[in-house]
């Protein structure tokens, strides 16, 4: 994530010096976006018609421009929302949305507006998300711009795979999302996943998209179809409560990671989700180990990266501190803390989040939510897998493929389901690790196992 160049900005100019004749409707939004593009005499006169309109609801846009602006700018900006709001906040941008967001004052009747215009001088394209009159169930002043264009960073579209002999490049100890859906096994490598954020592959001869959120650390495998109808998935640039947005290719609506719903656009006002599958989270020689036919991501993705083992991110994964700011943190657990993460159809309105840590001390785990019951099996990875018992309680396992119930019945731990002779195989649910913050952030309501 980073911001805006000096191309960008030289963008953005360009973009607000328009004469006043041939501005559209809309002259309360073109004085806020002019601030960046005025010349010392005109200064004062936008400022005092600012001041003399100002609305709290109008705070937003004061704050998204400071990332476009040069120094002196931003100096002069934020001296301007002090004298508007009275709240002494100085540069402190986290600040300044935590006050809007628990303020919730509005926004202004043209927000959304005003984001295509300013969004759309960096990628043009950004004009999509954004143009008025388009719905959307989440607040337009939480979408933030990730720092990079659409699709910059790039997704991996039906990749290059090799054999496990072939993945020399990795160690044993490395990190791999682990898929093994459809009569085929697969490996994505974190330090290769963390560059890209996304792949779209062909599994079995269906079509499936996996979600990497760096920020939020999950991993999300989906389903890449609704009803029937193909969903194009690509990533927007934007984020939702640190949570990667997603984009369709087809009505350019943004899709929330977390829940694989669209969220702002054309789709928002569908009652529309993904489908989420199993996935896990594993060491590479475990995961081999159990799946010496896997395929793996090759490391000639047609990128120029560093994809050694914790390049990517490096600074941002060895601290607890955050990239963008949320609404609201929970301090039952550090922001990076890593979670169990489950949400199913069954129970829409209920999540739980189970410690990772928790998780290892506890091997054999049982809960629920809504009707369903579930046991989680830990390995000594650290990797965990959900199965739905109906009803049943499993009292061991060695910790590779043979667990017992408490009546001493042996089952067998497939990747899709639990079995066992003349039982009715016992389904994986789907669940995926997330930082803690993220989770939260994206589901205040969860319940926390820890």
């Amino acid at each position: 994530m980073r911001g805006p160049t000096m191309v960008a900005r030289s963008a953005l100019v360009l973009l607000f010096l328009v004469p006043a004749s041939l501005r559209a409707q809309g002259t309360d939004i073109q004085t806020f976006l002019d601030l960046l593009a005025v010349n010392p005499e005109q200064e004062a006169i936008l400022e005092r018609a600012i001041l003399d309109g100002w609305d709290d609801s109008h705070a937003a846009m004061l704050v998204e421009l400071q990332r476009f602006a040069q120094r002196r700018d931003r100096t002069r900006l934020f001296l301007l929302l002090e004298r508007a709001t009275g709240q002494p906040f100085g540069q402190d941008m986290d600040r300044w949305w935590d006050w809007i967001w628990a303020t919730n004052p509005g926004m202004h009747p043209d927000y959304s507006m005003f984001k295509a215009r300013l969004y759309s001088a960096i990628d043009p394209s950004f004009r999509d998300y954004f143009d008025d009159g388009l719905p959307a169930n989440i607040r337009l002043d939480e979408v933030r711009w990730g720092g990079v264009v659409r699709d910059g960073i790039p997704p991996l579209d039906l990749p290059a795979f090799t054999d496990a002999r072939g993945a020399r490049y990795l160690d044993d100890d490395n990190i791999v999302f682990g898929i093994a859906i459809n009569g085929e096994e697969r490996a994505y490598p974190k330090r290769i996943m963390a560059w890209h954020e996304m792949f779209k592959d062909t599994i079995g001869g269906e079509h499936f998209t996996g979600v990497y959120c760096t920020l939020c650390g999950s991993m999300i495998l989906y389903r890449s179809t609704i009803d029937g109808e193909h969903y194009e998935i690509g990533t927007s640039g934007f984020l939702y409560r640190s949570n990667k947005l997603m984009y369709d290719h087809d009505t350019r609506s943004l899709w929330s990671t977390l829940t694989g719903g669209p969220v702002v656009g054309p789709l928002a006002e569908r009652d529309i989700e993904l489908e989420p599958l199993y996935v896990v989270t594993t060491t590479w020689g475990e995961w081999r180990r159990r799946h010496p036919g896997t395929k793996v991501l090759s490391i000639d993705t047609g990128y120029n990266r560093d994809y050694s083992e914790g390049a990517a991110y490096r600074d941002y994964f060895s601290t607890d501190e955050l990239m963008f700011t949320v609404p609201e943190l929970d301090t039952r657990l550090k922001n990076k803390d890593e979670i169990l993460a489950l949400r199913l159809p069954e129970a829409p309105m209920e999540q739980l989040a189970i410690v990772v840590e928790f998780l290892a001390d506890q091997t054999v785990y049982h809960d629920s939510l809504g009707a369903v019951d579930f046991v989680v099996l830990t390995d000594r990875s650290g990797a965990s897998r959900v199965f739905e018992t109906d009803g049943g309680r499993f009292s061991a396992w060695d910790g590779q493929d043979a667990v017992l119930d408490e009546s001493g019945e042996r089952w067998t731990l497939t990747e899709a389901a639990l079995t066992s002779p003349g039982q009715t195989p016992l389904r994986r649910l789907p669940s995926h690790r997330a930082f803690w913050f993220g989770w939260y952030a994206q589901f205040p309501e969860t319940r926390l196992v820890y």
